[in-house]
This record gives C-alpha cells, sequence and structure tokens, in this order.
C-alpha cells in the first residue's frame, strides 16, 4: 500500500506545492474515473440495462451525461489554472532558462485538456508525473506498492527478453564473420590477444602451477610407482632386451639393472616436469608456447591450422557468452 512520508512533506521547502499536487492528484483520478464511465455509459446497452435496472440512477445521470463537455470543462478549466500558476512560479523562480519553456517542458498537461476523447486519456500521464515528482522528492515510495513491483517485473521481464534475443543475434552474426575470414578475427588475435600477451602467460602460468600443486604433488609417490611399473612392464614386453638375461652369469643382473635404470630415469624426468609446472619457473615455457600460438602483426602464420585453432577458440568462447545469455533470470524470480 502506498504510504505518505509525513516528515519529508513537513520538513520540505515545497509543502504548499505538494499539497497541490495531492489535491490535482486526487482531482485527476476522478477526472479519469468519470470520463472511463461516461464512455462505458456511452454504449446503448449500458443505457437499455441502467434503466431497466436502476432507472432512478438512469434518470439522474442521464443530463449529465448529456452535459458531459460542460462537466469536463470544469476539471479542465481547474487543470489550466493549476498549470498557468506552476508557470507564473517558473517564471519567478527561474526555473528554466527561458520563460516560453514551460509549455514545452509539460506539454503532456495542455494536450490533456483539449477536449477530445482520445487526448482526454493523456491526463494519465500527469499523474505519472506528479507520482514520480512526489516519489523523487521521498513523500511517497512507488517501489513499496504491488502495483510497481507487478509492472516492474514483467517489464524487466520484457526487456530481458528482447535483450537477450538481439545479443544472441549480434553474437551469432559474429560468429558467421569470423567463420568467413572477417577482419574481426584479425583484429581479436592483433589488437586484442597479442598486446596482452604477457597477461595471458602469467595467468596459464599461475593456473597451470596450481593445477600441478593440487593434482601431482600429493600424488607424487603414487605416481612414480605407477610410472615404474608401466616402464618395467614396457621392458618386458621387449624382445631385444629379454634376451640380455641368456647371458652367461651376469645376463639377470644386467637385465634387472637396466629395467630399473629406466624406470627410475623415465620417473625422474616426468616428475622433474611436473615440479618445474607446479613452480613460477614454468613462466617462460608458457609464455613460448602463447608466443607461437598468439601471432603478432605482420608476423605470416607457418600454418592455417593455428588460424583455425583460434577461430575455434573464439567461437567457443561466444557460444559460452550466448549460453549464459540465454539464463532466464526473470524466472528465478517466480514463485
Amino acid at each position: 500500500m502506498l504510504k505518505i512520508n509525513r516528515e519529508n512533506l513537513k520538513s520540505s521547502h515545497q509543502l504548499t506545492w505538494f499539497i497541490i499536487d495531492f489535491l490535482m492528484l486526487g482531482l485527476l483520478i476522478i477526472n479519469l474515473t468519470f470520463i472511463i464511465w461516461d464512455s462505458i455509459y456511452n454504449f446503448a446497452a449500458i443505457q437499455s440495462v441502467l434503466k431497466e435496472q436502476i432507472p432512478a440512477f438512469y434518470t439522474l445521470y442521464q443530463p449529465v451525461h448529456e452535459n458531459f463537455i460542460f462537466y469536463d470543462f470544469m476539471f479542465v478549466t481547474v487543470f489550466l489554472t493549476e498549470f498557468f500558476v506552476r508557470w507564473g512560479y517558473a517564471i519567478r523562480a527561474k526555473v528554466y532558462d527561458r520563460w516560453y519553456f514551460y509549455p514545452f517542458i509539460h506539454w503532456y498537461d495542455l494536450v490533456g485538456c483539449i477536449p477530445v476523447g482520445s487526448l482526454r486519456f493523456l491526463r494519465i500521464l500527469r499523474v505519472i508525473s506528479i507520482v514520480y515528482r512526489l516519489h523523487q522528492y521521498k513523500i511517497i515510495d512507488v517501489t513499496s506498492t504491488g502495483i510497481y513491483r507487478f509492472v516492474n517485473f514483467y517489464y524487466e521481464a520484457f526487456m530481458e527478453e528482447l535483450s537477450d534475443r538481439i545479443v544472441v543475434k549480434v553474437l551469432s552474426g559474429v560468429q558467421h564473420e569470423i567463420k568467413l575470414g572477417s577482419p574481426l578475427f584479425e583484429k581479436i588475435q592483433n589488437d586484442i590477444l597479442y598486446p596482452r600477451r604477457e597477461m595471458l602467460s602469467s595467468w596459464i602460468s599461475q593456473r597451470v602451477a596450481e593445477a600441478a600443486k593440487e593434482g601431482y604433488v600429493p600424488n607424487r609417490g603414487a605416481l612414480r610407482s605407477y610410472l615404474e611399473d608401466r616402464v618395467n612392464h614396457a621392458l618386458k614386453q621387449n624382445t631385444e632386451l629379454s634376451r640380455l638375461k641368456y647371458l652367461p652369469v651376469v645376463g639377470s643382473t644386467i637385465q634387472e639393472t637396466l629395467e630399473d635404470a629406466v624406470g627410475d630415469i623415465v620417473a625422474n624426468v616426468i616428475q622433474q616436469i611436473l615440479e618445474d609446472l607446479a613452480s613460477s619457473s614454468n613462466h617462460a615455457f608458457i609464455e613460448d608456447i602463447v608466443n607461437t600460438f598468439i601471432r603478432g602483426p605482420g608476423m605470416p602464420d607457418s600454418t592455417e591450422t593455428r588460424n583455425e585453432a583460434l577461430i575455434a577458440l573464439i567461437i567457443e568462447i561466444i557460444d559460452a557468452i550466448k549460453g549464459q545469455v540465454r539464463v532466464k533470470r526473470w524466472r528465478e524470480q517466480l514463485p
């Protein structure tokens, strides 16, 4: 329900104008109700029903309906008087840079006073302007009303649906242009990715180090045992190496020593690689990969595969953005 903040109303320096606003708001609501009712009463079927069911009311209201313009003009007289009073105050207080700006800025007040059926309903704009002014000065809080929440919810839902469709359409067009070899791809590569290769290298380096620490360091022993087992299994399947055991006296010893040495070497090499990736020393390695992947302006690509990979990456990124855009946030607010 709409509540009036009496403290702000009393402390305001425009108390008189706000009181006038409330009076005009009441008159506008009465006048619009009168206009709507008379428009309904104008139907012959309505008049026939009233004449049969409520003859006293029909007899009482029929003269009012016949002289509707006169009664409406009484409201218009009040509205125009208030309009010219406010115009005079705006000139005196120099609210606008020119004295004749006021009627142009408040054009809806004048147009709504024209006694033509379709223009009379423009008086609703005056209601909206008064409510907005009272809300702006914190005399009333429109956002606390159920009507505002209802209208605002469906307005936001409509705008989200509309903007989502536009964004998805634009992104789909960008993807199509990139696939056709649009200059946009070169712009992304040369003007966006290439100048930021240091930032990309640092970010990828940090993520690789974190992934190596979380995945490798806690399982170092198990990984080493697994590598040694796999190497030993592979060496035992090797025909040439299995022949060493047939050497007299030292054959089996040489075979076992060689298997242990190869397994240890492979495990140590893999372990060193993973430790390097888990440390800050991986930055140079990652930077070389990024520099190879992202070519600078004017630098020829050795293969088309690199361009295709970058195009596929950009298209997948756009697909991810489109997927996020398609998420309907307004549905999450439904009960």
